[in-house]
């Protein structure tokens, strides 16, 4: 009793580790993202980003004239600049905001999410002095948790409607696998590891606190032992046949003494006259 105890209480304590692991990684952080729109389902597309927050992303980009790094997080500061969600950094530490995650919009479907962050820093002398934003297209790619942040295009040449757009590939918007598993197979499965634990743990207890040799080693075997006798004297009592219970009929043989001349039958009446 003392083993299965032991092992009683180490697989609770293991849950309770694997309960309170989770709930310290389940957090909140896409709830600091604060949209144009409030919906309830903007915000379920939201919580999709989870596990890329509090981590940031970064892609440097190389020109003719300058070179700086276009820094990114999820619902969080990408650089020193407050509300910062995607920000340009150059050689020298400079930071221009491109959007805010405090100013936002998103879009998502079955296996992509489209965020884009706005009221960023207003263009000096093109696209009309407008603000900057800056659009991040995330893609499901199984595999893979957080991909490289890769610029697509820094559209900054037309009139009005400048935008800046990047993309990232991420297991986290990925739909998720059916189980092909019946219900059936999940009780067989499931039946079979409570069977494994059972032997294996009582295998050990009979061995190494009782002391038993042998068969006598598995476990209840007393129990079950009884069992399987009782079951094959069921099955032999119900399937095997055994004929009347009553004493069997023996042959009994035709007798050796003469049989005796009964009456003489006369037929003299049928000879011809």
């Amino acid at each position: 009793m003392a083993l299965f105890q032991a092992i009683h209480l180490t697989l609770t304590s293991a849950i309770l580790l694997v309960i309170l692991a989770e709930k310290g990684q389940a957090s909140d952080n896409t709830k600091n993202c604060k949209l144009i729109e409030e919906s309830p389902n903007a915000r379920k597309v939201l919580s999709k980003l989870e596990p890329l927050t509090n981590r940031t992303f970064s892609v440097p980009v190389k020109s003719d004239t300058d070179s700086y790094t276009y820094l990114f997080q999820v619902c969080g500061n990408a650089g020193k600049i407050p509300d910062g969600g995607l920000v340009q950094r150059n050689a020298s530490g400079k930071e221009v905001l491109v959007g805010k995650y405090t100013a936002m919009e998103v879009f998502g479907g079955s296996d992509w999410v489209m965020l884009i962050y706005k009221n960023g820093m207003p263009y000096s002398n093109h696209c009309g002095k407008e603000d900057r934003k800056a659009i991040i297209m995330i893609s499901c790619e199984r595999g893979v948790s957080a991909g490289e942040l890769e610029v697509v295009v820094e559209e900054r040449d037309k009139l009005n409607n400048c935008f800046y757009l990047f993309e990232l590939d991420s297991s986290a918007v990925c739909p998720a696998i059916p189980s092909h598993l019946s219900v059936g197979s999940v009780l067989l499965i499931v039946g079979f590891s409570l069977l494994a634990v059972y032997l294996i743990g009582g295998f050990l207890y009979q061995r190494l606190v009782v002391g038993a040799k042998g068969v006598e080693q598995f476990p209840n075997y007393t129990f079950w032992r009884e069992i399987g006798n009782l079951t094959a004297d069921g099955c032999d009592f119900v399937c095997r046949s055994r004929g009347s219970r009553e004493e069997p009929p023996t042959y009994r043989g035709v007798a050796t003494e003469p049989l005796g001349e009964g009456p003489e039958e006369r037929d003299d009446h049928l000879l011809p006259m």
